[in-house]
């Protein structure tokens, strides 16, 4: 299921918020009401983690991770790597990474099998995402942007790209991913959607403007609605389809 909220006034909530399969993180300062919208989905399932990265509020697009570990900036003080270390599960490694474009979060992007980095990032990077991550690493850019993480965002079930991209590019893309794409927006036509939206394989969380057909398309290509709603979505489309053959014939 796909819910709207905010952070403070702002809906670029994936500036300000991380999820994977394995924690959910958020910066520090936002309304409560942000902090119980997440919680009320999550916490039963992961941990959702209060913090602050180089003391600033906008975690999501310093820190990159998924069920296996998180890589954080060297602006990281030891006292939030201690707090990352003590409050994410023992099973994920968070690592600071000495990387010049220190905006991880929007020069990666990643699942838990693949991921898709900046063309211009370091070679020791390179090797130190495939290692913590535990995955396949490809230099890309996503519709001719080379800032992978602000204009794609995927899950192992499927992911969705910046507008502009062309046919061929997200054939080439998902057959790298190996998993379905869609072309789309949030917050009613912003094309960052890794800014504008989090999520994971059960659940993700947009900004309160996203409109009603990009919930449904997020739904649909991240496989985020229940049986019940798709056997009703299948039924609408069989009979708008026979009645229109009703109407042909």
């Amino acid at each position: 299921m796909a819910t709207r909220c905010a952070f403070e006034n702002s809906n670029e909530i994936g500036v300000f918020s991380a999820l994977t399969n394995s924690y959910c993180l958020a910066g520090i300062g936002g309304s409560e009401n942000f902090y119980s919208v997440l919680e009320a989905e999550l916490s039963e399932h992961i941990p959702v983690l209060h913090a602050t990265i180089g003391g600033n509020r906008f975690v999501g697009r310093v820190t990159v991770g998924n069920v296996r570990g998180m890589l954080v900036p060297t602006t990281t003080t030891d006292l939030e790597l201690q707090h990352l270390r003590n409050s994410l599960p023992d099973s994920v490694v968070v690592q600071r990474v000495e990387e010049r474009l220190s905006a991880l979060g929007n020069i990666v992007v990643t699942n838990d099998h693949v991921a898709l980095i900046h063309p211009d990032i370091d070679r020791e990077t390179e090797d130190v995402i495939s290692d913590v991550l535990g995955v396949e690493v490809f230099r890309q850019t996503v519709g001719g942007q080379a800032l992978v993480g602000s204009y794609s965002k995927f899950t192992n079930q499927g992911g969705m790209v910046h507008p502009r991209t062309t046919v061929q590019d997200m054939e080439e893309l998902s057959s790298l991913l190996q998993v379905p794409l869609v072309a789309g927006t949030v917050n009613r036509g912003s094309d960052v959607i890794g800014g504008g939206m989090i999520v994971n394989d059960w659940c993700a969380f947009t900004g309160l403007d996203t409109t009603g057909t990009e919930i449904s398309v997020m739904e649909s290509i991240f496989k985020l609605q229940n049986q019940h709603q798709q056997n009703m979505q299948t039924d609408i489309v069989t009979n708008m389809r026979s009645s229109l053959i009703d109407q042909l014939s």
